[in-house]
């Protein structure tokens, strides 16, 4: 029986750049689904890893790479890293024919850009996909939309419901957004798919990115590591101090080896800081914080499950903000959306800046229950008036924020009388 395709976010994206420019590559992890999207709009398929013909495609793209270009187009070529010079035979060809939609690639890892002659500027577009949001697996009833708060924010939110449980939302979050598991019939089969996923990424995928040997133990330990300090800004030093618990001989480099590596692979996404250059900026806090491409990844490293967390929910609080992260970097990519955090030394943060291309941005907190609110919204009116006294005492060159939100686990949305937006994950897209 044929699979149901569910409708990406980054499905109109792509369509609508296919009319700008020659080609589009479409990176991220393994098993998100950029293949399958892919095929959706493509009208000739190119499958480096055909186990059938892998060997000769490969051995035609040292001879004439070219020759792999033919076919109707958009032309998609998947996995196309396996063979590095089809970037340059992709831009020399857009140069030539001088048309659009010509060629979609795809690819599981980045690639070193020393293997590449040429960046592609101008002739190719870079797009990132995730896997899937809650409203892009249909668990989110999308009610309410991040950029209508952008472009409407006084709209009525008040008694939008979302239909999510708390059980249903602690499942969602142990699954992860894969396609393939959703197309499973059992939940159990559902949660193996992140735990086959995490045994490939440390037995051979981050061994196979860039050729380097890797001791599968070592990388399962790295990210155990970084599975307990998720939603944290636990600094290298504390992830490599638990890794050498267990081996006493790692070193720095090494370390850093192993997270390039987990980042080319695109397990591995952490926050930036966001500094708006206001008070000092020795006050912020500027180390990163640590989080996975999707939250399940963190889940099935802990050997957590569903129902162990929905009796732990201070765990799954962590849990809950990576997932938050993920679906509001999905649900802004069409307007190149940027995530960050804020905090300083005086205690103001906000576990989100969210800011678009344009210049405008809001302030968010992730808290799962009620319970946190109160004092989650006193820091965002706190951090706003601090913003807003800059802006017109030093005249610091940044927009007052467009809303502040707090991202919740619960039922309804609404406006506190302060301003601030209550809006459960379960409503947005």
């Amino acid at each position: 029986m044929k699979k149901r395709y569910l409708k990406r976010v980054i499905d109109d994206i792509l369509k609508e750049r296919l009319e700008m420019i020659g080609a589009i590559v479409i990176e991220g992890p393994k098993w998100c689904g950029k293949t399958t999207t892919a095929e959706q709009h493509a009208k000739s398929i190119l499958k480096l890893q055909d186990p059938d013909k892998s060997k000769s495609y490969l051995k035609l793209s040292e001879v004439k790479p070219s020759a792999l270009l033919e076919g109707e187009t958009p032309r998609l070529i998947d996995e196309w890293q396996m063979a590095p010079v089809l970037w340059d035979a992709v831009r020399n060809s857009v140069d030539n024919l001088n048309e659009v939609g010509l060629y979609i690639l795809t690819g599981s890892t980045s690639v070193n850009e020393n293997e590449i002659m040429h960046s592609g500027t101008g002739r190719i577009h870079k797009l990132i996909m995730r896997p899937m949001s809650l409203f892009e697996s249909e668990e989110s009833n999308g009610k309410i939309a991040i950029m209508d708060l952008f472009n409407s924010p006084n709209m009525d939110i008040n008694g939008v419901k979302s239909e999510l449980s708390i059980e249903e939302l602690i499942f969602a979050s142990c699954r992860g957004g894969w396609p393939d598991s959703l197309n499973k019939k059992t939940k159990k089969a559902q949660l193996f798919v992140v735990s086959n996923y995490v045994d490939n990424i440390c037995e051979s995928d981050v061994s196979t990115v860039d050729g380097v040997k890797r001791d599968p133990q070592r990388v399962r330990t790295l990210l155990q590591s970084y599975a307990r300090n998720i939603s944290t800004l636990a600094s290298d030093e504390t992830i490599i101090k638990d890794i050498r618990a267990n081996f006493t001989n790692i070193s720095k480099p090494t370390y850093y080896s192993y997270i390039d590596a987990l980042n080319r692979l695109f397990v591995i996404n952490n926050v930036p800081a966001w500094n708006p250059n206001i008070r000092s900026a020795t006050a912020i806090r500027s180390r990163a914080k640590k989080e996975f491409i999707d939250p399940s990844i963190a889940v099935a490293l802990l050997g957590l499950t569903p129902e162990t967390l929905l009796y732990d929910l201070n765990t799954f609080g962590f849990i809950f903000e990576n997932l938050c992260i993920r679906d509001l970097t999905v649900y802004s990519t069409s307007i190149d959306g940027k995530i960050a955090y804020y905090r300083d030394k005086y205690g103001l943060e906000a576990d989100c800046i969210l800011h678009l291309k344009d210049g405008r941005y809001a302030l968010i907190e992730f808290k799962l229950g009620s319970n946190e609110i109160e004092k989650a919204a006193e820091n965002l009116i706190k951090l706003d008036n601090l913003i807003k006294q800059n802006i017109r005492d030093y005249k610091i060159n940044i927009k007052e924020p467009s809303f502040l939100a707090i991202i919740t686990g619960g039922e309804l949305a609404y406006t506190r009388a302060d301003g601030v937006k209550i809006l459960p994950i379960g409503v947005l897209r």
